[in-house]
């Protein structure tokens, strides 16, 4: 508790989380694994409950957050905060009469207020329950490889080393992880690559692009989708405008048994035609804050604005590179309309010969992330 409310206090200065948390765990090498995933989990849940944290708490301190936190979670604050050890200081007077339950929406739902509006008018009727459940954890789900293996044999190998997992409805190649998460990496199995790490969400949208051939991943990042892609049978290229992002994927795909080629910025041009363009745009991640809960703070109107306008540019040097029958789908892991169907509205009427073949979304849930997927093709 004493360690999360020192890097809530950073985080709260201006420093990114991530940064925040390299920075005490390198000050605080005494402390052990299990340790610093406590004390991860903390600082991530009060990152999600920012706003309505603070109300509870009765201010903006870190440690007026995370005893928000412990009133949230219907916890004793003072069995934590008692001053023994390395334990917070025990509550003021002051404190214990602080702290209300949160009424403001902004509050409520843990949303930026100028975000309010946008986000009521791209969910409606499911507004409060998307906000709401992205101040939950995530859940860590696995993609089988099934050019190696079948759902249920990665599902017993797994079971043999303590890690359970269930079928996740989403995707027919989704396991969610019930126990054991922070064992997959070191795992056999995922080091063998008969499974990935990837949201069920993303694997759907994959699992619903239409044929095979030559594809192009246009912006592939750490290549995940790539790999989906490859172990359904096309041809892969993996491209991102910095190179660097995708460091690893040369690794994963041996691990997964895929060839995958990569394409310099310089030379994607020269590298079509594609019969699948997949453009998993830049975005707000809406739709994965939970995952990343400090980009939901860190996000602007004058950002979302450059999202806007970089959504659209891309999108017309991607569909340049789409062969005359092809696909171009355009993804994006957000929940906004701005970044979704309005792009796909703009780039039709920009385009009058090109039309929507399939466009849907997946909502924030127990099974996966926000999703926006529309598959065009030329008329």
């Amino acid at each position: 508790m004493a360690a999360a409310i020192e890097i809530l206090d950073d985080i709260a200065g201006g420093r990114p989380a991530e940064q925040a948390l390299t920075r005490w765990a390198r000050s605080s090498r005494f402390a052990g694994s299990k340790d610093r995933a406590a004390v991860r989990d903390h600082v991530f849940d009060a990152l999600r409950h920012w706003n309505s944290d603070a109300v509870r708490g009765g201010g903006t301190t870190g440690r007026a957050r995370m005893i928000g936190r412990l009133r949230a979670a219907e916890q004793d604050v003072d069995t934590l905060f008692h001053g023994q050890g390395h334990a917070p200081a025990p509550l003021t007077a002051e404190e214990h009469a602080s702290g209300a339950e949160p009424e403001d929406t902004p509050d409520l739902w843990d949303l930026p207020a100028w975000l309010i509006g946008r986000w009521r008018d791209s969910l409606s009727g499911d507004a409060a329950r998307t906000a709401l459940a992205l101040t939950e954890r995530a859940p860590v789900t696995l993609r089988v490889n099934t050019t190696k293996t079948d759902r249920e044999t990665a599902q017993a190998a797994l079971r043999d080393l303590g890690i359970e997992t269930i079928p996740n409805a989403r995707a027919d190649s989704a396991l969610t992880v019930t126990s054991g998460a922070r064992q997959v990496r070191l795992s056999a199995p995922y080091l063998d690559g008969l499974v990935e790490i990837q949201d069920a969400s993303s694997q759907a949208a994959v699992r619903a692009l239409p044929g095979q051939g030559r594809a192009l991943d246009f912006c592939a990042g750490g290549g995940g989708k790539s790999l989906a892609l490859a172990a359904q049978g096309w041809s892969v290229t993996a491209h991102d405008i910095d190179p660097r992002r995708m460091q690893d994927l040369p690794l994963r795909a041996e691990r997964g048994g895929h060839t995958i080629e990569t394409c310099a910025p310089d030379e994607v041009a020269d590298a079509g035609p594609f019969d699948l363009v997949l453009y998993d745009a830049p975005c707000s991640g809406s739709g994965t804050w939970r995952r990343t809960p400090d980009a939901k703070w860190a996000l602007t109107p004058e950002r979302l604005d450059e999202l806007h306008k970089m959504q659209a540019e891309v999108l017309e040097t991607a569909h340049s590179l789409v062969a005359p029958s092809g696909t171009l789908a355009y993804a994006t892991c957000s929940v906004l309309s701005s970044e979704n169907a309005s792009q796909i509205e703009a780039f039709l009427a920009r385009h009058p010969d090109w039309v929507t073949t399939r466009a849907q979304s997946w909502t924030v849930d127990a099974e996966g992330d926000g999703f926006f997927l529309a598959c065009l093709t030329r008329a």
